[in-house]
């Protein structure tokens, strides 16, 4: 928490962006339309024009149903008490998939990873194992799946970091969209591109699109893209210069995440739920597409 000269709590210099007036800690551009007070993307209350912040919605307007007046993120999505549930559910799938890897070894995380054929077409062995040989199930499961520490520990701590504000600006159905969107592209550029037996794992596909998406919502919200620009910049230097990364999950996930996100955060509000869930179907349908190209050349 940010803390001035005199020692009170959320007391900020000149400079600085206002701190939210729920969580101090949280710098922020935007401001109630009614009351005038800072709320950062958790608290703000979609409104016909501008946000309102939970104490304004919760004193109502005096017109209109319950329903059309129940508190929304900026995307549309529903309020709710704990805004990081969902992140802690994917943690926690992760974690678990990791530890099942270190318990039961090679034997079952070949069984997750993405692979595209193994052994390669050329080589005329059978059985044949991976994407080609209609083992779909792998472009999801390797989203999950994580073989050594620092690989689990990194994706996780940066899922922890962009997912629980993203989570609570989008709601958990657009959030969780996002994710699984992000981490399928992410594995088809893989799957796409890579060598047909060079194996592949993990979730910086999908964490790469929370990045995407958390530029385009920070640029939204008018908030300084610094940080996040210079994270992303970090993540993309490190993925071409350090060894054995598949820098093809982390560019399919970086762009799918940027493309659904601006979908999701920019939609007018007549046709939100249009737009944002018709823009995820023409993603998948991309990612659709480029699958069953590269299934047709190996087979």
């Amino acid at each position: 928490m940010d803390q001035g000269p005199s020692g009170a709590p959320g007391a900020r210099d000149a400079n600085s962006l206002p701190g939210c007036y729920r969580h101090p800690d949280r710098e922020t551009g935007i401001s109630c339309v009614r009351c005038e007070r800072p709320i950062c993307p958790e608290c703000m209350v979609s409104a016909s024009v501008g946000f309102q912040c939970p104490d304004c919605v919760r004193g109502g307007s005096g017109t209109g149903s319950s329903a059309v007046n129940a508190p929304r993120t900026i995307a549309g999505g529903t309020i709710t008490a704990d805004p990081r549930l969902l992140t802690k559910i994917l943690l926690g799938i992760n974690a678990a998939v990791f530890l099942a890897v270190l318990v039961l070894g090679d034997e079952f995380v070949a069984h997750l990873m993405l692979v595209g054929a193994f052994p390669p077409p050329e080589f005329g062995w059978e059985p044949v194992m991976g994407v080609a040989a209609g083992e779909w199930y792998r472009l999801i499961t390797s989203v999950f799946a994580h073989q050594e520490f620092l690989h689990f520990a990194s994706n996780m701590l940066l899922l922890w970091w962009l997912g629980g504000p993203l989570e609570a600006a989008l709601g958990r159905v657009r959030y969780l969209a996002l994710y699984l969107i992000s981490g399928l592209a992410g594995g088809a550029l893989t799957y796409v591109i890579a060598a047909p037996q060079q194996p592949s794992l993990g979730a910086s596909g999908a964490v790469f699109g929370l990045m995407g998406a958390t530029v385009v919502l920070m640029r939204r919200l008018n908030q300084d893209l610094r940080p996040v620009l210079v994270l992303v910049a970090l993540n993309l230097v490190f993925t071409v210069l350090a060894p054995r990364i598949a820098w093809e999950a982390h560019v399919g996930g970086l762009v799918a995440g940027a493309i659904t996100g601006y979908a999701m955060v920019h939609a007018p509000r007549g046709r939100r739920a249009l737009i944002q869930w018709g823009t995820c179907g023409a993603v998948l349908v991309v990612v659709l597409v480029m699958i069953v190209v590269r299934t047709m050349a190996l087979t």
